[in-house]
């Protein structure tokens, strides 16, 4: 078992997911099947390019879901990719998603020492 001391040489990324509202549950699917524990879920707006729209003459604001995915860094690329694929963020109006590197994380033992939740 690895000592608190021990934990923070491990690296952790954090992946940030931003889809339309309902997609959400697809990313967290995708991120699981490639390694992830889970996500958190954040209710967002949208305001870029493919945000604008009206309707009856009325602007809309697009919902969006933001997810939050903190990983170990050596599987943050199959991770990513994975959510890619299965929500194409590569087609315009998809969404977006990066990645943030972390410094220091608390609260994930169960990551840290590869144990399951």
């Amino acid at each position: 078992m690895m000592s608190p001391n021990d934990r923070s040489n491990q690296a952790f990324d954090l992946i940030v997911t931003i889809v339309n509202r309902g997609v959400a549950e697809e990313v967290i699917e995708a991120a699981r099947e490639a390694g992830a524990e889970g996500g958190t879920i954040v209710l967002g707006r949208g305001s870029g390019i493919h945000e604008k729209g009206k309707f009856l003459g009325i602007p809309i604001e697009p919902a969006k879901d933001l997810v939050l995915t903190v990983v170990p860094a050596d599987k943050t690329d199959q991770i990513l990719q994975a959510i890619r694929k299965k929500v194409e963020l590569d087609k315009p109006g998809h969404g977006i998603g990066f990645v943030i590197e972390l410094k220091k994380v608390v609260g994930i033992a169960h990551l840290a020492n590869g144990a399951e939740a």
